[in-house]
C-alpha cells in the first residue's frame, strides 16, 4: 500500500474484512477510540476512513448506533485503494516533469504515445467486456485520444484499442474479436481506398463505412531536412535510413503500390525492413537519429517538432457492422464525429481533411 494515505489503508482493510465476511451487513465497526489504538493514529484519520467508506456506500453512521455495515453493500467487485494509489502516483510524475518544465500538453501526448506502444506490443485479442467497444485496426492518434476521453461522449463505455494495422483490423472484425475497424488501405487496381477490401474481407456482411478524414501522409524528415529528401525516389540514397510501418498497414501497401510504380527495389532502401508499429513510433526514430526518414501522417511529424513533405491525402474508414450500429455507444461516437468538436481537434492535431468526417457508405452483403 505504498504510496496512500494511513486512512485509505484503514478504510481498505475494512473494506477486505467486509468482502471477505468477516464483517457482515448489520455489524458494528469498532469505535474510534478502538481504531485508534489499533492503527496508531489520530481519531481524525478514523473518522476519515470511516467517512470514505459511507462514501463507497459500505457503512452508515446512526447517532447512539455507531457505524455499521449497510444491509445490502454493492458489488465489491473493484478495489478503490488500486485506484486511490494509481491517482497518487499519477499525480507524483506530473508533478515532477511539471516542475522540470514541460507543459501538460507535452505530458498528455507523451503519455498518449507511450499507450500507443504498449497497445500495439501486447498485439492481444481484445476481451469482449460490458460497457466497452473494442477497435482493431490502423494506428491514429485522434483515435488514441478518443479512448483517453469516450466516457465523457458515451458515459459508462470505454473505448479499447488494438492497433493491429488496417489488414489486421479487418481480420479480427470478421472472427468477432472487434466491434469496429479502422482502415486506409490503398487498392492499386481500382484507384480507392477500403471498398474492395472489405468486400474481399468481409463477404456477406453489412457494413458501413463511417469516414473519420482524409489524412495527409508523406516524408517525415528531421528538422531543415539535412540530407534533401523530397521524393520517395531519394529513399534509395546512400547512407539515407528509413523507418518503415509494419507489413499489413495501410501505409505499407501504399507505399509498396508506389515503390513498384517506380521500379525502385525494396533491397535497395536501407531500413526497408524496420518495421515501427505506429505513426508516432516512425516519427520519434527520426526525432532521435535512428533514422533520417520515414513514412508517417503529418499529425505524428508535428507532435515531435519534425519536418513534412506531403505525398498524398488518404481516407480512413471506421468500418462497423450493421448490427453494431444500433448501439448507443455507437451511435454517440458517430454523433461526435458529425460535432463540430471533432473537426476542432483534427484541426489542432494537424495534416487531417474534415470535409467527409461523419459520412456514412454502405456495403451491402452480397
Amino acid at each position: 500500500m505504498e504510496g496512500t494515505y494511513l486512512y485509505e489503508q484503514i478504510a481498505e482493510a475494512v473494506r477486505q474484512e467486509i468482502l471477505s465476511g468477516q464483517l457482515k451487513p448489520g455489524d458494528r465497526l469498532p469505535t474510534i477510540r478502538q481504531m485508534t489504538r489499533r492503527w496508531d493514529c489520530t481519531a481524525g484519520t478514523v473518522q476519515r476512513a470511516y467517512q470514505e467508506l459511507t462514501r463507497q456506500g459500505l457503512v452508515v453512521s446512526r447517532a447512539g448506533q455507531g457505524t455499521r455495515i449497510v444491509e445490502h453493500p454493492p458489488a465489491l467487485d473493484e478495489t478503490p485503494l488500486r485506484r486511490v494509489t494509481l491517482v497518487h502516483r499519477a499525480e507524483a510524475f506530473l508533478l515532477e516533469v511539471l516542475t522540470s518544465g514541460y507543459s501538460p500538453a507535452e505530458v498528455e501526448e507523451a503519455v498518449r504515445q507511450a499507450l500507443d506502444r504498449w497497445r500495439t506490443e501486447t498485439q492481444q485479442p481484445i476481451p469482449q467486456r460490458a460497457g466497452s467497444l473494442r477497435f482493431a485496426g490502423s494506428h491514429d492518434l485522434v483515435l488514441t485520444w478518443l479512448a483517453g476521453h469516450f466516457e465523457k461522449i458515451a458515459p459508462g463505455t470505454t473505448l479499447q484499442l488494438t492497433f493491429s494495422g488496417s489488414l489486421g483490423g479487418l481480420i479480427a472484425l470478421g472472427r468477432g474479436q472487434a466491434d469496429l475497424a479502422g482502415c486506409h488501405l490503398w487498392d492499386s487496381e481500382t484507384g480507392t481506398y477500403n471498398l474492395p477490401f472489405v468486400r474481399r474481407l468481409l463477404p456477406g456482411v453489412r457494413v458501413a463505412l463511417a469516414a473519420l478524414a482524409y489524412r495527409r501522409l508523406g516524408l517525415i524528415l528531421p528538422p531543415g531536412n539535412p540530407t534533401g529528401v523530397s521524393s520517395l525516389a531519394d529513399l534509395a540514397q546512400a547512407g539515407q535510413r528509413f523507418a518503415n510501418r509494419q507489413s499489413g498497414s495501410g501505409t505499407r501497401v501504399w507505399l509498396d503500390a508506389q515503390l513498384h510504380k517506380l521500379g525502385l527495389q525494396t533491397d535497395t532502401i536501407m531500413g526497408y525492413s524496420d518495421e515501427r508499429l505506429t505513426h508516432s513510433e516512425v516519427a520519434q526514430a527520426v526525432a532521435e537519429g535512428e533514422a533520417q526518414v520515414g513514412l508517417g501522417l503529418e499529425a505524428a511529424a508535428r507532435n515531435y517538432g519534425l519536418d513534412f513533405i506531403p505525398l498524398t491525402n488518404e481516407r480512413y474508414d471506421l468500418v462497423i457492422p450493421a448490427a453494431g450500429l444500433e448501439t448507443p455507444a455507437m451511435a454517440a461516437l458517430l454523433d461526435w464525429l458529425r460535432s463540430p468538436a471533432s473537426k476542432d481537434l483534427m484541426r489542432n492535431f494537424g495534416g487531417y481533411e474534415t470535409d467527409i468526417t461523419g459520412s456514412l457508405e454502405w456495403i451491402e452483403a452480397g
